[in-house]
């Protein structure tokens, strides 16, 4: 069987995580193994890297700097985690891959889409996902779900939280930017409503998975 490289998308406390791992039970019950990973992150360089993009002291980078980073994460997870899973036959699935910089850096900070294309060219050539979900919610609900959700047990702080504490406005871009890189590539992504119940999201998610194991 071939293998399989599924993304999921979306701002803050759309639920990802639990959508990863939803997805994750469905393939094993079909006997295919199954890799979850996420982004920046994935390999030790690349975990490196996310200390300094998503730490609220990670360090004030411009948008270009931040870009570059992204990417150079990005090219060793692809490199030496992504490519041989597939090419294995297995199934990776990431929370985030090259459109949340696309709407992050892209439609959130005003970077320039082009440059970013060019750096994702150079950085992955044509290599994309083969499915990509956008989980889409209102922002004010994203940001309060977010929040609560790195609040942890023991009461110690979670300082992954940068872009959380950027202003309404940016995390409205954000969400516009997903939505248009969806209205762009329609076969490839497809934006399910989170607003629904971790069933209600799933049921949608596993209707468009079936359909690509049956493709």
């Amino acid at each position: 069987m071939r293998g399989l490289f599924i993304t999921l998308e979306g701002g803050e406390g759309a639920g990802k995580t639990t959508q990863a791992h939803r997805m994750k039970e469905y393939f094993e019950l079909q006997g295919r193994e199954v890799i979850l990973t996420r982004e920046p992150g994935g390999t030790p360089e690349a975990e490196k890297i996310r200390a300094l993009l998503v730490q609220r002291d990670g360090g004030n980078w411009t948008p270009t700097a931040e870009c570059f980073l992204f990417f150079a994460a990005r090219v060793m997870h692809v490199e030496t985690l992504i490519k041989p899973a597939v090419a294995e036959g297995k199934i990776v699935i990431s929370d985030r891959f090259t459109d949340s910089t696309v709407a992050y850096q892209g439609y959130g900070h005003g970077f320039d889409l082009n440059v970013i294309e060019q750096v994702r060219q150079i950085a992955l050539g044509d290599f994309e996902p083969d499915l990509t979900f956008v989980l889409d919610l209102p922002v004010k609900e994203g940001i309060k779900r977010s929040m609560a959700q790195k609040a942890v047990a023991s009461g110690a702080e979670n300082t992954e939280d940068r872009f959380e504490k950027l202003d309404t406005s940016f995390h409205e871009r954000l969400r516009h930017g997903f939505l248009e890189i969806a209205k762009f590539e329609p076969k490839r992504v497809k934006v399910i409503d989170a607003t629904q119940g971790v069933d209600g999201v799933f049921k949608k998610i596993s209707k468009e998975l079936s359909m690509l194991l049956h493709a």
